[in-house]
């Protein structure tokens, strides 16, 4: 890309906006201001992604395909421009048109094509691969809707659609001619040919066309640009007659409308399945299409291309790889089986055996023959091959196939040659307790990649104060070696620099708070402790937790009028899925306490609450550089990593957690007097689970603090609440809280009480947030990446044919 100075920018966005809508840029809207900065955005990249691609192609790299049912990318203006090294100069440039970038940027529309943690978690690796100069692609669906939007209403969760593609994508392209059929439903026979050879024929099948849209991943400024390709479904051209209704015409449209159809009917599930196969089928044909074109022999297909599956959503990928490989390409199932093993690998993302997918048999069969086939002679072959080794028990616990069901981990682990947990205390939980069977038949498979962020969005876009502090102290290195952040060790001890730190973060602060008064009508005081928990709803996360602490603190101070202790704004941004009515309950009740407390003039501002709607990349961009506390709270050993730990110890947030996820790595580079550790740890958590002792009823009678709390929830003092109250004091009491909440309620009570002591001393507490900061550099998705590359694709090791000679 060449580069471009400030006047040189001005010349070229005022073409451009006059090119696509031929009036004066200073009458236009935000969001066209956007899509003209964007096409010559896209205009500046266009020649290194063509040139990437070309690249790789013509020197026959090996390349890794990151299939996932997510990708949360957030806004990607700034990152581009950021990764263009252009971001100063268009931030100028604009500001000398009378226009602000932030403004600017607002214009782009949020995608919400994940869920979290796992979305998230994509995003950053497709920044990371393309940052270290790596050949990773994208493999996803491009939703039409994706997330719902939440809006509360009364408290109350409310999900509208998301049409994030309203105003179109800039970033994207459509790929007509790179399209795929993808087949569902029908019969399947095998007939013999001439020779006795054994032919695939298809009957009554409905074929849906597969149409890419790719978009592109600027590396960090290293000239390289990799692809994200989303797939569309649409109806085949010129078979507009095979769907006459309108219903047939929707069920097209449904299968890429929606990230997450309600699956808790057998129409929801089906769909499900048919966006898991769907996208997992094109993929893998545009794979093999690729590796045809680099004309070697099928055995080379490992050694220049790696598919990974992100969770169990892609797993269909292996039967279909098979599918193709053999009644596409005529390869025996013997060679089909080990160059499917050695192309793909799995990351699993769940430490609960009965939270792993699986699929009814005869919803499978009804909807993909085929490939139900395949898995049930997959299956078979692993019964067959394994019995006579392990025994009939070890190999049938470790079936594909039980109960009339599909088990989905069980074919990602037993079709891949690795296995990756995503945090250490994960993957030593996977090994010796959910996966354990199958760690005795493939102990090798296995191994540990800790999760990681980009720096590069949650440092430099999210917090340019932190940033600019950072360069100023230990020079621009860790900007492509996030490990250098440690240097900024050498200055714990210096006063202005952690008074710097404390103004930056009341800046960020005060952002904060102005987007709560505008938006939210809520006043808070940007000197208050800023303690956030950001992410999914789960019961197992334990937002409710939280909401008891916030109780206990009301009454505290309603029953000491006058009481000297920090202010503290408690933040909270979280979706629950829809059809989750527990989650959906506790939104309601954070939103009740929420009004009740905000709205309590007797309280003196010592405590708020602000539950933020519709929380997504762009609002994190915003809470994290603003956050003293971050919770992670999660009952040990339930979170398999976490990603947001990550992202606010980066911004010198404080941690206060469990001995869960990727916090236990978090705890060993911070050491323990920079982090709030309480409650159980794992291997407590799993004696107290095998005792089977646990009385939470005994706790809520003998315990004073924990008895007025819940009390609180059932006796109408809380306003607004209906049933969800009693619901969730019935978890919690009648039906023995399965999350420990009561157990583990003194400890995480003390430990806010050292926080808030902690806290009033402005110079211990910024020291312990520089340290945080400074020892955030070894889970940078960098670096995480790097690993994944080296250790399971091979991106460096590649067997080239003349290696056989």
């Amino acid at each position: 890309m060449q580069k471009m100075d400030v006047s040189q920018f001005k010349d070229r966005y005022k073409k451009k906006f006059q090119e696509r809508f031929a009036f004066n840029y200073e009458n236009a809207t935000k969001q066209e201001q956007f899509v003209a900065l964007g096409h010559l955005v896209k205009d500046l990249y266009s020649s290194d992604w063509k040139e990437t691609v070309d690249t790789y192609q013509e020197n026959k790299q090996k390349q890794v395909y990151y299939f996932s049912m997510e990708f949360l990318p957030g806004r990607m203006l700034k990152s581009n421009l950021l990764n263009l090294g252009i971001l100063d100069v268009v931030q100028e440039g604009l500001a000398e048109l009378g226009l602000d970038l932030d403004e600017v940027a607002s214009g782009e529309m949020d995608p919400a094509l994940g869920n979290g943690g796992l979305g998230r978690l994509a995003s950053c690796f497709m920044d990371s691969l393309a940052s270290t100069g790596l050949p990773g692609n994208g493999n996803g669906i491009r939703y039409r809707y994706g997330l719902f939007k939440q809006k509360f209403i009364d408290g109350h969760q409310i999900e509208l659609p998301e049409n994030w593609l309203r105003n179109g994508n800039v970033w994207e392209v459509r790929r007509e001619n790179k399209a795929v059929t993808v087949r569902f439903g029908g019969q399947v026979s095998l007939e013999p040919d001439n020779e006795g050879n054994m032919h695939v024929t298809y009957h009554n099948t409905q074929n849906i066309l597969a149409v890419p849209y790719d978009t592109a991943m600027v590396g960090y400024q290293n000239g390289t640009v990799n692809n994200l390709r989303l797939w569309s479904a649409e109806i085949p051209y010129g078979e507009e007659y095979l769907f006459p209704t309108e219903e047939e015409r929707n069920g097209v449209k449904q299968i890429t409308e929606y990230l997450y159809p309600d699956d808790s009917n057998y129409e929801g599930l089906l769909l499900r399945l048919k966006q898991e196969y769907f996208f997992s089928s094109a993929g893998v044909q545009s794979v093999v299409r690729y590796f045809k074109q680099l004309n070697l022999d099928w055995s080379y297909l490992p050694d220049k291309i790696a598919i990974h599956i992100n969770d169990t959503h892609p797993t269909l990928a292996i039967p279909e790889l098979m599918r193709i490989l053999m009644d596409e390409e005529g390869l025996s199932w013997e060679q089909a089986w080990e160059i499917t093993k050695k192309t793909i690998s799995y990351t699993n993302h769940t430490i609960l055996q009965e939270a792993m997918e699986r699929w009814s048999i005869d919803m499978m069969n009804l909807l993909l023959p085929r490939i139900t086939q395949i898995i049930m002679e997959i299956n078979r072959r692993h019964i067959e091959k394994k019995t006579p080794l392990y025994g009939e028990d070890l190999t049938n616990r470790t079936a594909i196939v039980a109960n009339g069901e599909i088990k989905m981990a069980n074919l990602a682990i037993i079709g891949s040659h690795s296995i990756n947990g995503v945090a250490k205390l994960h993957t030593n939980i996977l090994i010796n307790h959910t996966l354990h069977d199958f760690y005795l038949m493939y102990p090798n498979k296995f191994n540990n990649k800790t999760n990681g962020v980009t720096m590069r969005r949650w440092l430099q876009i999210s917090n340019p104060g932190l940033t600019d502090l950072l360069d100023e102290t230990i020079g621009t290195e860790w900007k492509t070696n996030a490990n250098d952040i440690i240097l900024l060790k050498a200055y714990a001890e210096d006063k202005e620099v952690l008074a710097r730190i404390d103004a930056v973060k009341l800046e960020n602060k005060k952002r904060f708070a102005k987007y709560v008064s505008e938006e939210m009508d809520i006043e808070i005081d940007p000197n208050a402790i800023f303690d956030v928990q950001i992410k999914r709803l789960h019961a197992y996360k334990r937002q409710l937790l939280n909401v008891l602490h916030i109780l206990d603190r009301y009454q505290y101070i309603k029953d000491n009028p006058g009481v000297d202790i920090p202010k503290r704004v408690f933040i909270f941004g979280a979706k629950a899925a829809p059809s989750y009515h527990y989650a959906k309950q506790i939104i309601k009740l954070i939103n009740a306490i929420a009004e009740m407390i905000n709205n309590d003039s007797s309280l003196n501002d010592l405590i708020k609450v602000v539950f933020v709607e519709n929380y997504g990349v762009s609002l994190a961009e915003l809470i994290i550089p603003a956050a003293d506390v971050s919770e992670q709270i999660s009952l040990a050993g339930k979170e398999a990593s976490g990603t947001s730990n990550m992202k606010l110890m980066a911004n010198g947030a404080l941690t206060i957690a469990t001995m869960d996820g990727a916090t236990v790595e978090i705890y060993d580079y911070v050491g323990e007097e920079n982090i709030y550790i309480f409650g159980m740890s794992n291997e407590e958590v799993q004696k107290l689970n095998a005792a089977n002792s646990y009385n939470s009823r005994e706790i809520y009678e003998k315990n004073p603090a924990v008895k007025r709390v819940l009390n609180m929830l059932i006796d109408g003092s809380i306003p607004g609440l209906e049933d969800e109250g009693q619901d969730i004091f019935d978890s919690l009491v009648k039906y023995n809280d399965e999350y420990y909440l009561l157990k583990d309620f003194d400890s995480y009570i003390n430990a806010h009480k050292q926080i808030d002591k902690d806290f009033r001393n402005r110079e211990t507490w910024n020291r312990r947030a520089l340290l945080n900061i400074a020892s955030s550099g070894p889970f940078s998705a960098d670096y995480t990446i790097e690993r994944y590359a080296d250790e399971i694709w091979k991106l460096g090791a590649q067997r080239e044919p003349e290696d056989l000679i």
